[in-house]
């Protein structure tokens, strides 16, 4: 995942900072030096680390940090502020054209998803503006690239216009954006040519795209995979095209982040969005102090309950919560759950914005296996309804006859049941005062707890280990 190797860093630097009673110099000296380590190791431009540990230790060293008890608590408080800071402080929202249609112009490298982005930028500003969108296809280079946005536009229900990959892309912007306004569309998006690197030819071709039509917003998509590379690209990028806008794709990937913390200080253009999986609806806007908070350990709980909100309803997650109270929770509630939280992202993505949660041990190594959930799902998906509502009447033969539906092991049967009541009891309790209404409600009866706990317990989850432990310390009792 995105940061995780600098935030399990930052978060040692600042444990050992905290077992300081006063902070002294040299404490905010070795400090610093840790995060500048950590920086660089996520691949952060070495300028920026430079001027950004300068900018932390002028502001650690002063009176109020070093005269202070909790002067570690000031330090952590300083670096928070200034990653805010450097990746832009606020949210800045996407320009609207007073005279419509606001036409966008997507730029970038081959292979950063520009295409797919282009969807999906559409689908987001369709559902939260209004705005009634069309895709053009201009890149008439790349094989299929025109396919695919057709394809794209099909899932969403959103018109693209294209003329084939025989005209130029500039005729191909200009006829596009008079057909938009002749069907009364309100917002353009260009999908224009990439390369597998800058060259001349193609910075001409965009530039021309640009005279043509005048876009409101040049979004350059970049892969934040792509490290300090990436830096290069957007330097290059708006060099030639004076591009407005950052969209920063595959922040879920095996990335280090180092994109996400040097572009805006580097370009001096804002990062809008973040494009995190590969459904159309995985765009979310860039929020600099989330973000810090998140690279801090922090977590992010206002991203979590925004997801929370897209796929649960709230009338529907009132109802699963008071069934949860009254410990009638079944199967059927928590493969309704599984989807629900399936969609809103990766299992130790969302653990990991509830706040403490990525500090507790362990939590740097969980992973969940997708395929966890299938086999799960089969499970249950072989028992018959009677069976789904009332786990109780599961007996012997009846877990053996779902076993062999699944085609999973008996064994694996009898946990998944076992861990489902154990869990059921434990969310019952914790929907009885012990979880935070707010969050209870919009994860339909602590939903998210309780599908974590049955992963963890059921498959391969490194929170398996805890349960091992209670095994052995029964059998040396035994003994």
């Amino acid at each position: 995942m995105a940061f995780e190797g600098l935030t399990s860093r930052m978060q040692a630097a600042f444990n050992n900072l905290s077992k300081k009673g006063k902070v002294t110099r040299e404490d905010v000296d070795v400090t610093m030096r840790e995060i500048r380590v950590a920086l660089l190791e996520a691949d952060v431009n070495y300028k920026v680390v430079r001027e950004f540990v300068k900018d932390v230790k002028e502001k650690a060293i002063g009176e109020e940090v070093l005269g202070s008890l909790e002067g570690g608590q000031h330090v952590v408080k300083i670096v928070n502020d200034e990653l805010i800071a450097l990746m832009g402080g606020e949210v800045e929202d996407v320009k609207v054209s007073d005279i419509p249609p606001t036409v966008y112009m997507m730029t970038g490298l081959q292979g950063t998803g520009k295409t797919t982005t282009a969807g999906k930028l559409a689908n987001y500003l369709r559902k939260n503006k209004n705005m009634k969108p069309m895709l053009i296809a201009a890149d008439v280079y790349r094989p299929a690239a025109i396919d695919q946005l057709k394809t794209v536009g099909e899932q969403l229900d959103v018109p693209v216009f294209s003329m084939g990959d025989q005209v130029s892309p500039v005729e191909i912007a200009k006829r596009g954006l008079q057909e938009a306004k002749d069907q009364n569309r309100d917002l353009v998006i260009i999908d224009t040519a990439g390369r597998l690197h800058i060259d001349e030819e193609l910075m001409d071709e965009l530039a021309d795209i640009k005279q043509a039509v005048t876009p409101d917003e040049i979004f350059l998509v970049i892969d934040a995979m792509t490290g300090q590379d990436a830096v290069n690209v957007a330097q290059n990028f708006n060099e030639a095209l004076d591009i407005t806008s950052i969209i920063l794709t595959k922040l879920d990937g095996d990335t280090r982040g180092g994109a996400a913390l040097s572009i805006r200080k580097v370009t001096g253009k804002p990062i809008k969005f973040t494009g995190q999986g590969e459904k159309l609806d995985a765009l979310e806007p860039f929020h600099p102090d989330r973000m810090a908070n998140r690279i801090l350990g922090m977590g992010d709980i206002l991203t979590l309950i925004e997801r929370a909100q897209q796929e649960v309803d709230e009338q529907e997650a009132e109802a699963l919560a008071q069934k949860m109270k009254e410990n009638r929770y079944d199967f059927n509630d928590f493969i309704k759950q599984m989807d629900q939280m399936r969609n809103m992202g990766p299992m130790e993505e969302l653990l990991k914005m509830i706040p403490g949660v990525s500090s507790l041990p362990g939590m740097d190594q969980f992973e969940m296996d997708e395929h966890e959930l299938d086999r799960m799902k089969a499970i249950i998906q072989s028992m018959t309804p009677l069976e789904r509502e009332d786990p109780d009447i599961l007996t012997q033969n009846r877990r053996r006859r779902i076993a062999n539906g699944a085609g999973r092991p008996v064994a694996e049967v009898h946990t998944l049941i076992k861990q489902f009541k154990q869990s059921r009891e434990m969310m019952s309790a914790m929907t009885n005062g012990k979880m935070p209404t707010g969050l209870n409600k919009l994860l339909g009866g602590g939903g998210l707890g309780n599908l974590s706990n049955m992963l963890g317990n059921y498959g391969g989850a490194n929170l398996n280990k805890p349960h091992r432990n209670r095994k052995k310390k029964r059998i040396r009792r035994k003994k």
